[in-house]
Order: structure tokens, then sequence, then C-alpha cells
């Protein structure tokens, strides 16, 4: 038995605690890279570098940062869309990270996912009621009557029409389409879902409907969510909790509150300064640029990863990792300063 092992089981759990529906240990992926057609050395893309967290029932834990942090990656790796480099990913206490593609199947059913483009992630020759039905068919759900009826349901609970039923993607609008979506992801009755950036192509009033969509349907039928977005005004009214990312490794993560108000990692205070404030009369802070470019993945700098661009960075910051510690009740930082 591990020492981990032997930790987990020394510290009992109450009873009152619920199992997360999902938890992530130690997640890295490392995407090689060939220097030159015919080169005999490789190198690697550290897109995520030992990502760990948890989503209780019912939570919404949001992942920011910058396109290119590893965010995404995140996401479809849980799905098990692409293998993970090294890690452990639990679905109600079982690891699926070295399931085989036969061996999901059953986990297909408790856990879906919401693409950010509502028009490409839908088959443009299937109509959308064969698209929202089509998980219950390949699952061997309910016979045809039921399985019609079903999607009926589905369309209205999202703001479709039935209807609507025959038409083809195309004939939709972008919201209409994200709606197809959220349908198809809620077809099996899965108790998580992980959203792409669901909401990042479409347009400010779209935004608002389809959030507020995920919020009542959350509600009603008690959903988890993993969101993941790169706009902090968006999540601010999903989320419970806020992972935030930063090439590859999570930098801060507190409850939604508790990050606008009390940011501690300087990524988070900037990326907070730059988030619009609706109310001209009221006096927004600072609007802190970060200095050159995001350090690329496939040789991050020693030291905290974020020391190139931190306008508080010391000699300490360029050569040792900072620990993910906990610095205050339910709020976690990676930084020296803190």
């Amino acid at each position: 038995m591990s020492i981990a092992s032997q930790a987990a089981q020394a510290v009992p759990v109450p009873a009152a605690m619920p199992q997360p529906i999902l938890k992530v240990e130690g997640l890295k992926k490392y995407f090689r890279v060939r220097k030159g057609l015919l080169a005999r050395n490789s190198q690697y893309v550290q897109a995520v570098d030992g990502v760990s967290f948890h989503i209780d029932p019912g939570e919404t834990l949001s992942l920011v940062g910058e396109s290119g942090c590893g965010k995404s990656t995140i996401g479809r790796m849980i799905m098990k869309l692409i293998e993970p480099t090294a890690g452990a990913i639990y679905i109600n206490g079982r690891d699926i990270a070295p399931l085989s593609r036969r061996g999901m199947q059953p986990y297909r059913r408790e856990m879906q996912i919401i693409f950010q483009d509502p028009f490409s992630s839908l088959n443009p020759r299937m109509t959308a009621g064969d698209i929202v039905g089509e998980p219950l068919l390949v699952h061997g759900i309910a016979d045809d009557g039921e399985r019609q009826k079903r999607v009926v349901e589905l369309f209205r609970k999202v703001g479709l029409r039935p209807d609507q039923m025959p038409r083809y993607p195309h004939e939709f609008s972008g919201g209409q389409r994200q709606r197809i979506g959220i349908a198809r992801a809620l077809a099996l009755g899965p108790k998580l879902i992980i959203g792409d950036e669901p909401v990042s192509a479409l347009d400010v009033s779209v935004q608002a409907q389809v959030i507020n969509l995920m919020t009542d349907l959350q509600q009603e039928f008690g959903l988890s969510y993993l969101f993941i977005a790169h706009d902090l005004s968006v999540v601010k009214h999903i989320s419970h909790r806020i992972a935030v990312m930063y090439l590859g490794k999570i930098v801060e993560l507190a409850e939604c509150g508790e990050l606008f108000r009390n940011p501690l990692h300087p990524y988070t205070e900037a990326l907070l300064s730059a988030v619009p404030i609706a109310n001209p009369r009221k006096t927004r802070k600072k609007r802190i640029i970060l200095k050159g470019d995001v350090p690329s993945p496939i040789d991050p700098p020693p030291g905290c990863r974020f020391n190139t661009r931190c306008p508080l960075a010391i000699d300490r910051c360029k050569v040792e990792v900072p620990e993910f510690r906990e610095v205050a009740p339910k709020h976690w930082v990676a930084c020296h300063l803190r």
C-alpha cells in the first residue's frame, strides 16, 4: 500500500460529506513534437502539468485562463477524448484514466460535453431530432417511440419547439444550435457536464440566455458542471468555485465571491483588472498590463511559470516552484509572496 493510500485511510471522512462526482489528481498531458521531418530528437509540449481539483454534486467549477493554458485539454482528458500522460481521473470514486474505449462505455452516460463551436460540433447531415436522439440510440436506450418522446421533451427543456426537430443545423441560429448541443448532452441523464467554452462563440445577449438555461437545468436535474472559459465576467454568474490556470498549472482556486473580492495571485489580479464594468459610476481598479508574451509550453521557465511576466517576482520565484497551498479557508494559491 502506498503512503498516499495510507494517509487517505488514516483521515476519516465525515458521513455528511458527499463524495465528489469528479476528482482529478496530478493530471498531465505532454504532446510530443519532433524537430524537422527526419529529426530523431523530440520535445514535449507541456499542455497540462500536474493539475488537481474536485467537483461536488450540484457544483459548478470554472476553469479560466488565457488561450493555450490547457483548459480545454483538461476537459478532453476527463472525457477520454485524449489520453492523459499521467494522473488519475475519478468518476464517483472510480479511476477511469486507465480504462479502454470499451471500458469507458458505462461512464459515457455519467458525463457529457458541450463543445465551443455550436456548428462544427453538430453533424450537418443529420436532423436536429436525430442529433439529440443519437446518444439514446448508441446506448440502446428505449425503442423508437420512447426515444421520440424523450427527444420532444428535451427540445422543450432547452427552449426549442418540437416542430423544429426535422430541421438541419444550418437552419438554426448560433444560440439555437448550442441549445441542440445542450439537449444532446442531457439525453443520457448525466450527472456531470463539461462546458468547453460553450458561450464564447455567441453574441452577448445570447450568452446570457444560454447561461440562464444551464443554471435552470442544473437546479432541475442536480447537474455538476466543469465550465471552461476565458471570460471572468461570464463565469461570475454561473460558478460556485473558480480555478485560474496559467501555462498548464492551476495558480489559484477559491469560491467565486472570494476570488473576485480578494484575488491573491498576481495573474488573477491582472485578469480581474481586465473585466469590463457595466456601471459607469463605479470606480474600477487600475488596469494591470502584463509585459511580454506567454512563454512556450515546450520550454517553460524554471521556478514559478509566471515569473517572466509577474510585476512582483523576486529571485526565489525564478528558481523554486511555489507550493499550491491553502492560505485561507477554501482559498488555494501557488505564490511565494502570499
